[in-house]
């Protein structure tokens, strides 16, 4: 059985940083493409970051130089360190797991950020 766990969220000041964590179980970690998802009340879920299984990132534009996505086989896990947080940033934040055909999400962690 697969399972993407999330843990990291939370409420946070603007300009505040927040680590978000994903560990995986039920697939061989290491070959996957994993990403960070989000989706704001009200807006369709967008992509934040991904990162492949030769550690190559991709970024939406909104969070470049903010935001750095990472991951350690060894523990199974995936990160997302953000930092000068907005309030923009508020939203559900998802795990994903992919590897054509196969793709799977976590439940999600909610970060919000406002003073």
């Amino acid at each position: 059985q697969v399972q993407l766990v999330e843990s990291g969220g939370g409420l946070v000041q603007p300009g505040g940083s927040l680590r978000l964590s994903c560990a995986a179980s039920g697939i061989t970690f290491s070959i996957y493409q994993m990403g960070w998802y989000r989706q704001a009340p009200g807006k369709q879920r967008e992509l934040v970051a991904t990162i492949t299984s030769r550690g190559r990132t991709n970024y939406v534009d909104s969070v470049k130089g903010r935001f750095t996505i990472s991951r350690d086989n060894g523990k199974k896990t995936l990160y997302l360190q953000m930092n000068s947080l907005k309030p923009e940033d508020t939203a559900v934040y998802y795990c994903n797991a992919e590897l054509t055909p196969r793709r799977y999400w976590g439940q999600g962690t909610q970060v919000t950020v406002s003073s």
